[in-house]
């Protein structure tokens, strides 16, 4: 078709939020009245099928959103060039299972062609199409059409849209060859005034979708060139979809004709039925389609600020131009709050602000994150105090300066004056959570009644979807708190050891477990390590794990054999019910000796990583059963070990992975802990970089990793007396002598008169046995006196007359730490002095 010279018709501006009728064109009686058209989208997926099939689509192609989607495309719409080719031997060129058409493209030869070959250019055309079930114009509908190909992370591969061109002229143009000369063209959107407006207007012809998502889009529509109507041969008119429900008037005229047509006894045609009906049940309808279409879009997790997102996204650009979440301030702590109605000291917090202007304009003036109360005279603090959403048909600018005095030094009211507002509140259970403030632009059709009740039903399940979010988010809350006052603090340095360790709350689903990691402190500088974990997830599972900790420090406190302890746990777990089950690896590490001595109770098993050649091994131990089960014996197993080696003990969160063999995940491991690192905290880390990275993990993780440095014969100082008083004198002596070999004289005065008492006390309640005395030098100077006796001494209140009882209170006074602990034979009584700063460096 010859263009001529063009001429850039502006769109005007009319009633009914949109562009009005174009000037007419110049030489004939052009569509005068094709300022708004009725527009059918939709969207092609990269498989070539229907993903969106708007109504207007039906009203044109005469096929039901329901029979439409999922179908292939090229059956559906006549969409020359943009879609694979039609069969040839198919009558009139048509596509099987849809009937002819005659077809002919409006931009000129060649130009669709370049789709088939993959380029991105945009193909429009006309149509003539035989459809089904319609008896218009004979059973043939005239179609314009533009097609977008669509690139990006998305889905869609094809953006159509098409209109019905009988729709386009008057009912007796002044021409009646006008309508012939109407074609789809296109045109950069900067070749008409008014080009931002249009830019702005353009996501109103998508389907609903996320603003991300139609603002890749718009910007590739935009790049490719705006839809216009060209008709004479040198006028052209933008596109502005037409969305609304038709005027009353409207209505009655298409129900008059289609009454004559019944009263002539003629068929009535089916676009007379279809826009006959009541158009107010089919704007109701399709609200309800909105609603539905919003419920599957929200709520998909039980992540609160994933939710709140969904719910803000859903809404903008379909229903609303600006929605801005405002929440409790308890709401987004995870805490509960007082009942009542709130008030104005009450804090809301700005939650999440969509928008589909210009990026930066909203997001400097109200930010996310920012807590403020509302006076009494505000809309949001009607709309929080009744529970019921609040209509501004159009903000004045008397209330924009009201609703703008709240925000110090800022000044929203060019954002928000003459724009149409809906105030929506979020509740659950009559309970206000937070409210939404909806916006729409001066353009856009005005909220309304209609709007308001859907607005109320949005936020109804919106504040339900929130508040299972945040009660899930509560109960985590708690659950992450308990666990994380259980997990203990372990020192990154103990008697001949170093260790560090890792806490990994699960990913997916029960991010808090019963995972957990322990160390304590034996008589003769040993240490016991623990890992264990609780079958389960949640709240439950994380208590659980809280009373078996504090059991196994209570029993390896009375230096129980691993087997032993994990017999005395199993029973335990059996008298506090059987839904107590879990798994636990218990190692006592003897630096001076250089030995291991561990017992399992159905837990993966320990990695040991040798010095000597860097070799990574799984340890064979006896695996038992989970503790809980009852009736099983637990063995324990003796390792020697080399200074420099180090145990790897974790939970099978981290090396277990659904669908995965679990083999693969400890090889994995042993490969990973022999990598070799600068320090401990590098060694962890290397090892959860390396197994955390597979994806799939939703257990939470416990990692404990001890570097065995042992203990060397010339840092320990051993000696044996009898029970004679005359003894205690000897253990000074000997006391004093071995300090001040190791350097450490400055000590010899407290750390002999501590002897002295402690020894005293043993050969006074010692039965038979020698009274047993041991030094080691480590990070600190620990002091051990054991004895035959089994009762523990205790710290008691002494007056100026009493003898007896001053002993511990002098070691309390000038020991760094003191203590007591039961063993095989009778007990041990402790102290440690710190090193001075020099001696450390030995």
């Amino acid at each position: 078709m010859d263009r001529g010279t063009e001429r850039d018709v502006p769109p005007s501006r009319g009633t009914g939020g949109g562009a009005a009728d174009p000037p007419s064109p110049e030489g004939g009686g052009g569509p005068a009245d094709a300022g708004r058209v009725p527009l059918a989208v939709v969207v092609v997926d990269r498989e070539g099928l229907v993903s969106h099939w708007s109504t207007g689509a039906r009203r044109i192609f005469g096929v039901v959103k329901e029979e439409a989607i999922g179908r292939p495309a090229i059956d559906l719409l006549p969409v020359s060039g943009a879609l694979p080719e039609p069969d040839d031997d198919l009558p009139d060129g048509g596509y099987d299972g849809y009937g002819g058409y005659a077809a002919y493209d409006g931009l000129g030869p060649g130009l669709d062609s370049s789709l088939d070959r993959g380029l991105g250019y945009p193909a429009a055309g006309r149509a003539r199409l035989t459809v089904p079930g319609l008896d218009r114009d004979r059973g043939r509908v005239d179609v314009l059409w533009w097609a977008y190909p669509l690139v990006g992370p998305g889905t869609e591969r094809l953006l159509v849209l098409a209109a019905d061109a009988a729709g386009l002229h008057r009912d007796e143009p002044a021409d009646p060859l006008a309508v012939e000369r109407i074609a789809p063209a296109f045109a950069l959107h900067t070749d008409f005034p008014g080009a931002a407006e249009l830019a702005r207007r353009l996501p109103e012809i998508l389907p609903s979708m996320s603003v991300d998502e139609s603002a890749r889009i718009v910007a590739q529509v935009l790049e490719l060139g705006y839809p216009v109507l060209e008709f004479s041969q040198n006028d052209r008119v933008p596109v502005t979809p037409d969305w609304g429900v038709a005027r009353r008037v409207e209505r009655r005229e298409r129900r008059e004709r289609a009454a004559r047509a019944a009263a002539e006894g003629a068929p009535i045609p089916q676009e007379f039925a279809d826009d006959g009906e009541d158009l107010e049940y089919v704007a109701v309808r399709e609200r309800l389609e909105f609603l539905n279409e919003v419920s599957g879009k929200i709520g998909t997790s039980l992540d609160l600020s994933r939710t709140i997102l969904e719910v803000s996204r859903a809404v903008v650009p379909r229903f609303t131009d600006v929605a801005g979440t405002y929440l409790r301030e308890q709401v987004v702590a995870g805490e509960g709050f007082p009942d009542g109605v709130p008030d104005t000291t009450t804090m809301w917090h700005r939650v999440a602000l969509e928008h589909t202007d210009e990026p930066g304009r909203w997001d400097d003036v109200v930010p996310v994150g920012e807590a403020m109360p509302f006076p009494a005279h505000t809309p949001f603090f009607q709309c929080m105090t009744t529970g019921q959403p609040v209509l501004v048909p159009r903000i004045s600018e008397q209330l924009g300066h009201a609703i703008a005095s709240q925000f110090d030094k800022r000044d929203i009211r060019p954002l928000i004056t003459g724009r149409s507002m809906l105030v929506v509140p979020l509740k659950a259970r009559d309970v206000v959570l937070g409210f939404m403030i909806l916006l729409r632009h001066p353009e856009r059709a005005l909220f309304n009644d209609m709007d308001r009740v859907t607005g109320a039903e949005l936020a109804a399940r919106a504040g339900l979807v929130l508040d299972n979010a945040r009660m899930y988010t509560y109960q985590e809350s708690v659950a992450e708190t308990l666990q994380d006052s259980m997990l203990p603090h372990i020192p990154p340095r103990m008697a001949g050891l170093d260790i560090a360790t890792r806490y990994l709350p699960g990913t997916l689903l029960g991010r808090v477990g019963g995972d957990w990691f322990d160390s304590v402190k034996l008589p003769g500088a040993r240490t016991a390590l623990v890992v264990g974990d609780v079958m389960g997830h949640g709240l439950n599972s994380a208590a659980m794990m809280g009373q078996l900790r504090t059991a196994v420090q209570t029993m390896a406190a009375l230096d129980l054999p691993p087997a032993q302890l994990l017999r005395a746990l199993d029973d335990l777990a059996q008298r506090l019910g059987d839904t107590y089950l879990a798994t636990c690896l218990y190692a006592v590490y003897d630096p001076i000796g250089g030995e291991l001595h561990l017992a399992n109770a159905g837990h993966i098993p320990p990695v040991l990583v040798r010095a000597v050649d860097g070799r990574s091994e799984l340890l064979d131990l006896p695996t038992g059963a989970p503790i809980g089960v009852g009736g099983v014996p637990f063995e324990a197993v003796r390792v020697r070990v080399d200074p420099g080696d180090r145990l790897v003990m974790c939970t099978d969160g981290l090396v277990e992975v659904r669908g995965e063999d679990i083999g693969v995940g400890l090889a994995t491991l042993c490969e990973s802990a022999a990598h070799p690192a600068a320090s401990m905290d590098d060694a962890c880390d290397t090892i959860i970089r390396a197994l955390n990275t597979r994806g799939g993990r939703k257990d939470d993780v416990a990692l404990l990793m001890a570097r065995l440095n042992g203990i060397g014969p010339d840092d320990v100082c051993e000696g044996r007396f009898p029970l004679d008083p005359a003894e205690v004198g000897r253990a000074r002596a000997v006391v004093r002598e071995q300090l001040h070999d190791w350097g450490l004289a400055g000590l010899a005065d407290a750390a002999a008169l501590m002897v002295s008492e402690l020894v005293t006390n043993a050969v006074r309640h010692s039965r038979r046995s020698p009274v047993a005395l041991r030094l080691v030098r480590g990070d600190t100077l620990l002091c051990e006196v054991e004895d035959d006796g089994h009762e523990l001494p205790t710290l008691l209140s002494t007056g100026p007359g009493d003898e007896a009882g001053r002993g511990l209170r002098v070691v309390s006074a000038l020991a760094r730490e003191w203590g007591t602990s039961r063993t095989g034979a009778g007990k041990t009584v402790w102290f440690e002095l710190t090193l001075p700063r020099r001696s450390t460096g030995r």
